[in-house]
This record gives structure tokens, C-alpha cells and sequence, in this order.
């Protein structure tokens, strides 16, 4: 007769060793402009999806991808979170 075991101590034997250091989360804050940056972009197409964009939607996603490109620009410089002056 063959035994049913579980396998919960074999998922979970690793746990500890599945979460993100520190060093790890230090670089997900750091991409954190370019994420929010790239979600309001998205969010601005997913708004015109399944209409014709107004001129105020065309001004809304092009704002979003000067946004996107800034923060990639940004952070490819190292000045990513620091307020600056003109853009």
C-alpha cells in the first residue's frame, strides 16, 4: 500500500530562503518612478481602449510617455527620486 504524504514540508522548507534580501528591495524602490511612470501610462491607454481618444486623451498619453521616458532617463542617471528643475 503506497502512503499519501503531503509535500507542505518540502514547499515550505524553503520559505526563509524565498524572500527578497535587502539588497533586492533597495532596487524595486529604486524602479519604483519607472513602475508608477509605465502604470499611469497603461492606465491612460486602458481609458481608450474601446473608444476613439478625445484630444484630452491624446494629451494624457503623451504626457504619460514623457513621464515614462523621464523616469527611465532618470534612473539610467542615478538621480531617480530627487526633485530637480526643468525637464
Amino acid at each position: 500500500m503506497d502512503h499519501i504524504v503531503t509535500v507542505q514540508d518540502a514547499v515550505t522548507a524553503f520559505a526563509d530562503f524565498m524572500e527578497p534580501t535587502d539588497a533586492e528591495l533597495e532596487a524595486i524602490e529604486r524602479e519604483m518612478p519607472v513602475i508608477r511612470a509605465e502604470l499611469d501610462l497603461l492606465d491612460a491607454q486602458i481609458i481608450v481602449i474601446d473608444r476613439t481618444p478625445t484630444e484630452l486623451d491624446v494629451r494624457r498619453i503623451r504626457r504619460a510617455r514623457r513621464r515614462v521616458l523621464a523616469a527611465h532617463r532618470d534612473q539610467l542617471n542615478g538621480t531617480a527620486g530627487q526633485s530637480g528643475g526643468a525637464a
